[in-house]
């Protein structure tokens, strides 16, 4: 039997200028907004699209089912149930040909992605006719594993009860006072039944066969702690020479991209090295150094393609040269300004990221702005930004972020107070308050940069 699939209509695009024109709102789907924009008139993308980390299998059920109607395949839920959450746009080469065709020659994207997708990702971007130039890799010791306790399936296979134990920590998301809904107010009835007791009750770790015991301690996944980011360049028109003097692109800002490090650490880095050589010239005699040696760069030193977030779980695995890398803690009630989106990045590495890969005065597309982290990034950097977003929530929350950009910092600390998540939270909703030292003294450090920039303007 033969199905006919029914085109299902958009909505208009509306587009709103914001930041006096700075920023461009694309309210709308990415796919028709794109299409708005002339051909060869953007700088730089920066962008943090979907993972497509779905629940179910494909979207669309099993191999020789009827076929689902597009009202259910966009409905399948994604990353914490999000319906967005979908590889339909990012997967697509005939999108990313798109977004090849609205960067100049030499213009670069940088794409996040997640461990398990980026490879669709980053094939469908280069099948586009972009370049792949490098992966960037963003470390942080925050994230928490989703494994399925093998052993507890088993007794639960079984029919057989393990001895339940009560948890009275409030954090936990089945306990009291944490686990809400995303819709305003909601909450599940075990969560309401735990609050109303006081304690959540869980299965034990004892197991309750024998079976079990034997795969005691096996699991599913390990714990996420890092996400890629794709590096790719519009092939150019010519020579990188007479690209960057044509069109302003196909560089990285190299300088503008630097670590910093203390004077000291430089000159303990370089002090075993100066005067470096051989010391035999068959030409010009002996004890004579035949190339000059290494010396530090007065900016810092060159950006590499690791991010640390900065905490302590983190920088120990760099025990010696953690100081080389580009530091970026997690989201904060400061990135977040009371956002509801779950996938928030850290303003600072958006503007790192931003200031890597654009031109001064450049224009920085973003297809999936979320919550307008790219637009404020671009915004504190200097640059005018393009912003695509579908959903009417992140909408709102863009022109938000957008105007406290703008505002001040005593107006974005009292937004920031007036929209603080439920206590209870935690997790990905959390403020990060409880980050270990190093890492808030790295989120201190930026913000204040931050709002210095933006006041200099």
């Amino acid at each position: 039997m033969s199905t006919t699939k029914v085109a299902v209509e958009q909505p208009p695009i509306v587009t709103e200028a914001l930041a006096d024109g700075r920023v461009t709102l694309h309210c709308g789907d990415c796919r028709d907004a794109i299409r708005l924009i002339p051909d060869n008139s953007i700088d730089a993308i920066v962008t943090d699209p979907p993972y497509a980390l779905v629940s179910i299998q494909k979207r669309f059920g099993k191999p020789g089912s009827k076929p689902a109607k597009d009202v259910y395949g966009r409905g399948a839920a994604g990353f914490m149930g999000k319906t967005w959450d979908t590889g339909e746009v990012a997967f697509s080469d005939e999108f990313w040909a798109e977004c090849l065709r609205v960067l100049k020659p030499g213009g670069h994207v940088v794409a996040f992605s997640g461990t398990r997708t980026y490879h669709r990702m980053a094939v469908a971007i280069e099948d586009a006719g972009f370049e792949p130039r490098d992966m960037l890799l963003w470390h942080y010791g925050s994230g928490f594993p989703k494994s399925h306790d093998v052993s507890k399936a088993i007794d639960k296979a079984a029919g057989a009860e393990r001895t339940k134990v009560r948890d009275y920590n409030p954090r936990n998301p089945k306990a009291t006072g944490g686990g809400k809904d995303g819709a305003e107010g909601a909450t599940r009835p075990w969560i309401e039944a735990a609050i109303a007791r006081g304690y959540h009750e869980k299965d034990g770790d004892e197991p309750a066969t024998p079976q079990a015991a034997e795969w005691q301690g096996w699991g599913t996944a390990l714990k996420p702690a890092t996400e890629p980011i794709m590096l790719a360049r519009k092939p150019l028109d010519g020579t990188v020479a007479s690209n960057v003097l044509e069109h302003g692109t196909g560089a990285l800002n190299i300088d503008g991209a630097r670590i910093k490090a203390a004077d000291s650490q430089l000159a303990e880095k370089y002090a075993s090295v100066q005067n470096a050589g051989s010391r035999q010239n068959s030409i010009f005699g002996a004890d004579i150094r035949d190339r000059a040696g290494a010396t530090p760069h007065e900016l810092g030193r060159w950006p590499a393609n690791v991010i640390l977030e900065g905490s302590d779980e983190v920088t120990d695995a760099f025990p010696d040269g953690a100081s080389r890398f580009f530091y970026s803690a997690k989201a904060d009630a400061e990135d977040r300004l009371g956002s509801k989106h779950p996938t928030v990045k850290p303003v600072d590495l958006m503007q790192w990221l931003c200031r890597l890969i654009t031109p001064p005065g450049g224009t920085i597309l973003d297809p999936f702005a979320g919550s307008g982290s790219t637009g404020e990034a671009a915004l504190r950097e200097g640059f005018s930004a393009v912003l695509c977003e579908r959903e009417t929530e992140y909408q709102a929350d863009i022109k938000e972020r957008i105007r406290l950009a703008l505002s001040g910092p005593l107006e974005r600390r009292a937004r920031i107070a007036s929209r603080r998540p439920q206590a209870g939270m935690g997790g990905l909703f959390g403020d990060n308050d409880n980050a270990p030292p190093r890492e808030r003294s790295l989120q201190q450090r930026n913000r204040s940069t931050n709002r210095n920039a933006l006041e200099a303007e």
